[in-house]
């Protein structure tokens, strides 16, 4: 059986929200956690072997600058949820970050003629996956 292509999901129906607050603004987001992993080398075993150590969560939002809420907000945490929500797909994910923090802050950067782009780069302790996709 091959996939429905309608099921495929797109990003044109993703949502930011910073604090509650939907950032209708921002149209690309990526966040990924990386797990660091400790070698164990183990009496009488030729194998490596590996023992989950600790987590590290780093993103990338960014979309239009609009206000300057993100001056504004400085470096204090606050909490991102993500949601994908395209009408074909089989619902609907949620993902909230938990104490994000920036690494820092766009002060200037517009060029005559163009609409003026914020890229904010951070990172995150926690996540949880508050909707999941479930294929029906």
């Amino acid at each position: 059986m091959s996939l429905d292509a309608s099921r495929a999901i797109f990003g044109t129906y993703g949502y930011l929200y910073i604090d509650g607050r939907w950032q209708t603004n921002i149209n690309h987001l990526e966040a990924n956690v990386e797990m660091e992993k400790k070698e164990l080398l183990l009496s009488g075993d030729a194998w490596k072997r590996h023992k989950k150590g600790p987590m590290k969560g780093t993103g990338t939002m960014s979309g239009l600058k609009v206000t300057s809420e993100m001056l504004q907000r400085g470096f204090g945490k606050f909490e991102i949820i993500s949601k994908l929500d395209d009408p074909e797909a089989y619902g609907h994910e949620r993902i909230r970050l938990k104490n994000v923090m920036v690494d820092g802050l766009p002060l200037a950067n517009w060029k005559t003629g163009e609409e003026v782009v914020e890229e904010i780069k951070f990172t995150f302790e926690e996540y949880k996956l508050l909707d999941p996709i479930v294929a029906g």
